[in-house]
């Protein structure tokens, strides 16, 4: 067996487990299997503003939201491209309220959809998780929520593997990448070489 030959089949064999990886995460890219209830949104639920709200800007305002909840009236503006929720009062920054308080905003979300995030919630530090397992997360900035099952946490892990991010440490991810793509292009690069050669 020639040299260039056997390099073709060591390097192979080194790209067994990454062809396979690729090969089986692309596959459900491809499909998408679960993708919309795993990411699909989720947004507090607003009911018609209940009494007339007189504001006036201010000029490093650069965006206004108005809008009602369970909770009340909330007043967001964006400013040096973040967001605030104000007091309607005096303007100054509203303080995020009770854990019981946020509990009842979430819940009355989640009951667009009792399939994917059940009854029950319970507060946690991270934030908040569902019967069903689906973790919910509020930025009370924004007043916009996000959310993560299983399924989500799922097709994110094979993101990861598909792009060889195997270990967790982004350098030695990024190092097992680039291994990857080399060994692929020696690879291929061989495998002309020896089809060339062979006609």
């Amino acid at each position: 067996m020639s040299l260039p030959r056997r390099i073709h089949r060591i390097l192979g064999w080194c790209l067994i487990l990454p062809f396979f990886v690729w090969a089986l995460t692309g596959l459900v890219f491809f499909i998408k299997p679960g993708y919309q209830a795993a990411f699909s949104s989720l947004t507090v639920k607003t009911y018609p503003i209940s009494k007339v709200v007189q504001i006036i800007p201010k000029p490093e305002w650069q965006e206004i939201k108005l809008l009602q909840t369970v909770l009340g009236i909330h007043l967001m503006v964006k400013q040096s491209d973040s967001w605030q929720q104000l007091d309607l009062n005096d303007l100054t920054v509203r303080p995020q309220p009770s854990a019981d308080a946020l509990q009842l905003l979430i819940k009355d979300a989640i009951k667009a959809d009792p399939e994917r995030y059940g009854q029950d919630l319970r507060t946690t530090e991270q934030g908040f998780v569902t019967d069903t397992g689906v973790q919910i997360q509020l930025d009370w900035a924004s007043l916009s929520l996000s959310q993560q099952g299983k399924d989500t946490e799922l097709i994110n892990n094979l993101y990861k593997a598909h792009y060889l991010q195997w270990t967790g440490q982004k350098t030695l991810d990024q190092g097992l990448g680039m291994i990857g793509l080399v060994l692929l292009m020696l690879t291929t690069a061989l495998g002309i070489r020896l089809l060339i050669r062979r006609r």
